[in-house]
């Protein structure tokens, strides 16, 4: 959108080694994605519930958003930006992640699926 300032982007190079209190990867996929596999420590708050659940989400973390690919992430991101979080996208989102090799988990721990 004209004058606003662009969300800023990252790659998975680009992200933490792990996530918890300082460092929030804010997952906006669907119930069944997130069931079929997700970053460990992410935090999942499907896209649709984000503004229902803004009090959720740490404004004093470092925030980074994904989704399958990277699209719903980014919207997402715009609207955390809007209400004045500092949002980064994940460009290529969890397809990026398990494609570079970084673990895709259950909610049991076990392996999982994007």
């Amino acid at each position: 959108m004209l004058g606003e300032p662009a969300v800023a982007q990252t790659d998975i190079a680009g992200l933490p080694a792990e996530f918890g209190s300082a460092s929030v990867l804010l997952d906006v996929r669907e119930d069944d994605e997130w069931t079929r596999g997700h970053a460990a420590g992410a935090q999942h708050i499907p896209m649709a519930e984000v503004p229902a659940r803004l009090a959720e989400i740490d404004r004093q973390a470092e925030l980074y958003v994904i989704c399958h690919a990277g699209g719903r992430s980014l919207r997402v991101a715009q609207y955390l930006q809007q209400n004045g979080y500092r949002p980064v996208n994940v460009s290529g989102g969890m397809l990026a992640w398990a494609g570079a090799g970084r673990p895709v988990i259950t909610d049991d721990g076990g392996p999982g699926s994007v």
